[in-house]
């Protein structure tokens, strides 16, 4: 039978109880220097710019406490917080150069990205529900791509002592070590990490007779870095994703040499007109086929004519 289980068990992982300013996430005092130390890619610049800003988005991180912040609410009931700006606005300051475009949950979308081959899709607070609420599972997230395709990423966990970083020529780092997804060859025995809200809604009833094991959790970004990490083996979402949600994780899971695709079974693309994608899975390497049948009954129809209506 499979399970829901409360929580991810994690030896970083924190009660979720007002204050974790100790617990914040801490890199080496010299994040380029560990970078190039693990590192070799033509994208190495990039990468430390995400390292700089995950750092920076920390300091700021410091000055709340999760659970108890002062909260408003977008149209469509999407809960922002001080947090969520404050944490954009050192973002855009330590990521954007000229030339490059910007799509983040917190700005003005500026169209101007469309005609650019490098943007960074960002998202300041991934998982903000789980933030005002005390669970301590939400992200920073920073997606870099290029020419639609995310090829560099980075989140970070400020609850967890988590960060994951890497680009598709470099692979990935957990926590500074190099790391590789889920070896796993079938997914009976897989645990297999659930959006919160979708479960909630009764969404994943449908699993629960496998045997695999199903855990609920927030922010897709840190699902999809944790499945990038070898943290857990799959992870999936049955509902729409806008780019910020995803382009960081995805850029991850390939990175480190897994398996990501929409719910159409196509590659991610981002620095779309409009950023809402279907939804999106991931996996270890070796479990893509099996995944994929598995989801067979809830991936969308093939449509005729996609450009029509």
């Amino acid at each position: 039978m499979g399970l829901i289980s409360a929580a991810l068990i994690s030896p970083n992982l924190i009660s979720g109880e007002a204050g974790f300013h100790s617990n914040l996430i801490s890199f080496e005092p010299d994040s380029a220097n560990v970078i190039q130390k693990n590192m070799t890619s033509c994208y190495v610049d990039i990468v430390q710019r995400i390292a700089a800003a995950l750092e920076a988005a920390r300091a700021v991180f410091s000055r709340f406490t999760p659970g108890a912040i002062a909260t408003e609410y977008k149209i469509g009931h999407d809960p922002v917080t001080e947090a969520d700006r404050a944490v954009d606005a050192v973002l855009r300051q330590n990521l954007l150069r000229d030339g490059e475009g910007w799509l983040s949950e917190e700005s003005v979308d500026d169209i101007s990205r469309l005609s650019k081959s490098r943007v960074w899709v960002v998202d300041p607070l991934d998982g903000t529900r789980e933030f005002v609420a005390g669970i301590p599972e939400f992200c920073v997230s920073i997606g870099f791509v290029e020419n639609g395709r995310p090829v560099a990423g980075g989140i970070c966990n400020p609850a967890t002592n988590e960060t994951v970083i890497g680009s598709i020529d470099s692979g990935v780092l957990y926590n500074g070590k190099p790391a590789r997804p889920s070896q796993r060859t079938t997914l009976p025995g897989s645990l297999i990490l659930a959006s919160r809200s979708e479960v909630k809604r009764g969404e994943w009833q449908q699993f629960q007779s496998n045997d695999y094991q199903i855990r609920p959790m927030g922010s897709v970004a840190y699902k999809l870095g944790l499945v990038a990490a070898g943290r857990a083996d799959v992870t999936f979402t049955l509902t729409p994703k806008n780019e910020w949600d995803v382009a960081a994780g995805a850029a991850l899971v390939e990175s480190a040499g897994g398996f990501v695709a929409t719910l159409d079974n196509t590659p991610l693309r981002c620095n779309n007109r409009n950023p809402l994608l279907t939804g999106l899975m991931a996996s270890g390497p070796f479990l893509r086929e099996e995944l994929l049948l598995a989801l067979q009954a809830h991936l969308p129809a093939p449509t005729a004519n996609p450009s029509r209506g």
